[in-house]
This record gives structure tokens, C-alpha cells and sequence, in this order.
């Protein structure tokens, strides 16, 4: 299929800021049918009716009527997930590529707990997700069951909107209002608690779908504050962040050719469309002295999006604010306001309506000759054999910028990328972007460290026979965990320090893993090796994983 046609790209598509949303002026609308049904029904017809149809869940006894709910409507498809930070990092590639929510359903505070850190990562990526929690029936809470928590307080870290249902009645309504601020600009994540007795007592209560919250107006004084300082003879760079569609990378690229100014990315966002005939957007550098490199000398720093760079941690006697000395910022559009409507009035401002975009021919490379395998030559070889319209989920960590320098020049596709640091995203991310879009190729590039964190992602896609061709980076060691130690200043490690960043006691078989779950798998240790295992992989439906052995 075309990747101008395929309906994940045909989505309404929209980037902005996690928040609050003030629900009070939405004119709710709920009725009392003729209908007698479970409060967990109603919530399961209610997302349904509200274009909400797939659920990620992994369930315990607090939800069960909730899951008898999504047996009884052929509408909402069910995928199990065997550890909470599967179903957070499934929704997280789903509403990632799709743009719309995915219901996720774990098991009170701890199992929220358990899927935390992908929610984070969703959080920092703007993805829309109603988050379904389960409690406590209303009148237990009291007695401090083991399995008491505190749930909100749990959830309101990574949520832009917390709700508890108080009665069965309330439970239509309050998913409505889940969806719509899951939806409201830029995408966040909408936790919905339900204590088990909202779920099990019977209601009539029906709610329709509430309108989508469309982007606030973005500010005409900073069009035109902007468009003088780019048309002067300072030195700028336009800083982006949030969803970088093909059309907006284009459109921010024109405005860059016709005023001479940079055009940089943050180091993670969330999606990016790249590739052949698409302008390709410079990412900022992930450590810190990089970074500031590359900014240094910058008179205006214009944020599209995004905030101010900083580093992504602390460390003795190095900077961590990265905006220039004397640099002066100034914001373009904010998150939750109209990103494409603001693009658009800057061109006009600063005449770049008849610039064209400098966008990437595509170029196949020659494939690498044989030999050992390293990340660059994996590279190389992944551009050579690349399938159309691909999405790639990239958490290959120190080993993954072989393939994403080597692709940028490939056939049009689709990168996701770690937003929130929290590792254990690639496996379950793949697999929700994979249910969004069967009709395309997933391809994960996966740091074998992380990767432990959430390999139960293999047994989902096997189940649900997902097209995902998962790359291991099998390094044996937390690569990224050495090259830090010493510039947090922890110099001379000794063997019990370098013990804690080795993987190889035991060794680790990504091979016997794969297959454990149901995923055919190939360790291979040279050029051809990898691309016969790569040309199988994408010859056969359903995922595979490729263990590649590198230094």
C-alpha cells in the first residue's frame, strides 16, 4: 500500500501539550434508556460509540465485569498483555500512529504501578490513551484490603486528567469524558478509576460522544515578532517538538531555505514522517557538550512545540541549561495551540510561499560487504533491504544510530522514538503500532538491556500475529550505563562496578526467548547472515526477531 493511502496516515493529525482540561462548558449529554446493563457495559458501549475499539489489557479480579463487559461487544477488540507495561506501551505505539485512544485496563495501584514508566513515556510523547483502572468497590476501600491503594496518586504523575466513578449511573459519562481528554490538544494520557461496584451494579445510563477539543488560536504577535527576526541578518534556530508529520517538516523547512534559519528537533519526539521526499529535520544531540556545540553562536533560539533544551541529567561541573549565553527565545506556537495554522502564517510572513522544501531523494545503498556485524554495517544493510511504508520503533540505544543515519535516505516511513527515557518501550510500542496498522511493516531496533525489561512484548505479538521483525542489539552489556560512569565523574570503575553493566553471567539467548513465546528467531554474527534472517523475516506474516551478535 502506499503510505499516502494507508488509513493510519489518513487520520486527522495533531501535535500539542499534555493538560488540564476544564470539562464544566463540554454540555455533557446523558440519558436514561430503556436499556438495564452493567456499569462496565455501558463504559465498554460508551468508548465504542466514541470510536474507541481496541483495549489493552491485563486484568485481576477488580475488573472482571469490565471484562465480561468486552466479551459481550463484538465492537472492542481485546489484547492481552502479560505484565502492565505491555498494555501502557501497546496504547502508547497505538495512539502514536492512529491518533485516537486505545482503552488500556490494569489492576489497581500496584498493577498502575507496573505500568508506569511506559506511561510516562506516552506523557512525554502527547499520545492520546484512556487509562482504565480498576479498585475496590466504593464501600471496601475502608478496610485496607492488601491490595489498597492509593490510585490517584499513583495515576496523576503521568495523566493530564484523573476521574473516579461514584455510582454505576456516572460511569457512561465519565468514560465520554475520558475520551475527549484523552483527544484534547496535544494528546495525553486520561486515567479513569473504577471501583468494582460501579462496574458490577446495573444502570440505564447512556452518554454520547463528546465533541474533539480542537487547538487553541496560535498568537499573530509572535508570527510577526518571529518573522522580523528571521528576515534580519541574525543567527536563529526554529526548536520542534510534538508530532512532525511530512507536511510540517516540509513547511518548517521552506521557512528555513528562504530565511537561512536552523531547523532542529528535539533529541526524542515522538513520531517523525522521514525519508524519501520529505525534508529531513537535524535532531539535537543527546549529550550535553554535543548539543551545546551545535547551538553555540545562536542569536534567537525559537521554540515550535517545544521548551528551552536542557540536558538530560545533571552532571558535576558541566552545564545543563543549553540555550546560549546572550541567545534570546522566543516561542513561535505553545503545544495545545494550531502548529499547521502558525506554520502556515509564518511562511506568508516571511514570503516563503513559493520557496520548495529541500526534501531527501531516495537512495538505496549498496549492501555491505560480508563480515562481522557491527551497528553501522547492520545499518547499512537494513537501508538496503528496506520494505515500504515502514514504521520503525527505535530503542536500540548506543547501537541504534547506525540504522537511523543509514535510513534517512530510504523509502518513506514512519520513526517513533523514546520520549520520556523510560526504558522497556520498543517491544510493546511495536506491538501497538503494529494492531493500529496490519498493513504495514514494524520494524523494532531493540537494545538487548532494555529489552529484558519488557520481552513479554513477544508473546503478544505472536498471539495476535503481528507483522513486527524485532532487531536485538546483543551487545551483552548496558552500553550506554559504562559510557556514563565516567562522565558522571565515577571514574575507575572496578570489577564489582563493572559487574553491575555486564550481561553475559549468564549469557542471555534472545533466540531461545523469542521461541519460547511463539516467535521464530535467528542469531546471526555476519553481514549475510543478517540479511538472510532480515529477507525471511519480512517474507512471512507474523513477527520474528533477530538476534544480532555485535561488539
Amino acid at each position: 500500500m502506499n503510505h499516502r493511502q494507508s488509513p493510519c496516515m489518513m487520520t486527522r493529525l495533531f501535535g500539542v501539550r499534555a493538560i488540564d482540561v476544564d470539562l464544566s462548558v463540554t454540555n455533557l449529554e446523558c440519558d436514561m434508556s430503556d436499556k438495564d446493563r452493567s456499569g462496565a457495559e455501558s463504559l465498554v458501549q460508551t468508548l465504542v460509540d466514541a470510536d474507541v475499539n481496541v483495549c489493552f489489557a491485563n486484568p485481576g479480579t477488580s475488573e472482571m465485569h469490565f471484562v465480561a463487559a468486552l466479551d459481550t461487544n463484538p465492537d472492542m477488540r481485546c489484547v492481552l498483555g502479560l505484565f502492565e507495561g505491555i498494555v501502557t506501551g501497546c496504547a502508547d505505539g497505538y495512539g502514536r500512529m492512529i491518533r485516537k485512544p486505545a482503552v488500556t485496563l490494569t489492576h489497581l495501584g500496584p498493577g498502575l504501578g507496573n505500568g508506569i514508566a511506559n506511561l510516562h513515556n506516552a506523557k512525554k510523547a502527547r499520545t492520546p490513551i484512556v487509562n482504565v483502572v480498576g479498585d475496590h468497590a466504593t464501600y471496601h476501600r475502608k478496610y485496607d484490603a492488601p491490595l489498597t491503594s492509593d490510585v490517584e496518586g499513583v495515576a496523576r504523575p503521568v495523566s493530564g486528567w484523573v476521574k473516579v466513578s461514584q455510582s454505576a449511573d456516572d460511569v457512561a459519562a465519565d468514560g465520554a469524558e475520558a475520551v475527549q481528554a484523552s483527544m484534547a490538544p496535544p494528546g495525553q494520557v486520561a486515567t479513569l478509576i473504577l471501583p468494582a461496584d460501579t462496574a458490577w451494579n446495573r444502570t440505564t445510563a447512556d452518554a454520547k460522544p463528546l465533541p474533539v477539543i480542537e487547538p487553541k488560536p496560535f498568537q499573530t504577535g509572535n508570527i510577526d515578532e518571529i518573522a522580523k527576526i528571521l528576515k534580519g541578518k541574525s543567527t536563529n534556530v526554529i526548536l520542534m517538538n510534538g508530532l512532525i508529520t511530512e507536511e510540517r517538516a516540509n513547511m518548517v523547512d521552506r521557512i528555513g531555505q528562504a530565511t537561512g534559519a536552523r531547523i532542529i528537533m528535539d533529541t526524542f519526539v515522538g513520531r517523525v514522517q522521514r525519508g524519501a521526499g520529505r525534508a529531513e529535520i537535524a535532531r539535537l544531540p543527546y549529550f550535553g557538550e554535543q548539543a551545546a556545540e551545535v547551538l553555540q553562536g545562536t542569536d534567537h533560539l525559537i521554540i515550535l512545540s517545544s521548551q528551552p533544551p536542557v540536558t538530560f541529567f545533571a552532571y558535576p561541573d558541566k552545564p545543563n541549561y543549553l540555550t546560549p549565553e546572550g541567545c534570546e527565545l522566543h516561542t513561535l506556537v505553545e503545544r495545545d495551540e494550531d502548529i499547521d495554522g502558525a506554520l502556515e502564517a509564518l511562511i506568508d510572513a516571511v514570503g516563503a510561499g513559493s520557496t520548495e522544501a529541500n526534501v531527501v531523494v531516495h537512495k538505496v545503498p549498496d549492501m555491505p560487504q560480508d563480515g562481522p556485524l557491527d551497528p553501522r554495517n547492520i545499518g547499512n544493510a537494513l537501508a538496503h533491504l528496506f520494505p515500504e511504508d515502514a514504521i520503525v520503533v527505535d530503542e536500540g540505544g548506543t547501537c541504534g544510530g547506525g540504522c537511523t543515519a543509514a535510513t534517512r535516505s530510504a523509502a518513506p516511513h514512519d520513526f517513533l522514538m523514546l520520549t520520556g527515557g523510560a526504558i522497556g518501550f520498543g517491544l510493546p510500542c511495536a506491538t501497538g503500532a503494529a494492531v493500529a496498522c496490519p498493513d504495514r511493516p514494524v520494524i523494532s531496533l531493540q537494545a538487548d538491556g532494555s529489552g529484558m525489561y519488557t520481552n513479554q512484548a513477544l508473546w503478544t505479538q505472536a498471539r495476535e500475529q503481528l507483522n513486527v521483525t524485532t532487531i536485538i542489539f546483543a551487545n551483552q552489556k548496558y552500553s550506554i550505563l559504562q559510557i556514563e560512569f565516567g562522565r558522571v565523574g565515577a571514574h575507575n570503575p572496578g570489577p564489582k562496578a563493572m559487574s553491575m553493566l555486564d550481561l553475559t553471567n549468564p549469557e542471555i539467548r534472545w533466540t531461545d526467548i523469542a521461541k519460547g513465546m511463539g516467535v521464530p528467531a535467528w542469531r546471526v554474527t555476519t553481514v549475510s547472515e543478517f540479511a538472510e534472517a532480515f529477507q525471511r523475516a519480512q517474507a512471512s506474516p507474523g513477527p520474528a526477531l533477530i538476534e544480532a551478535i555485535v561488539p
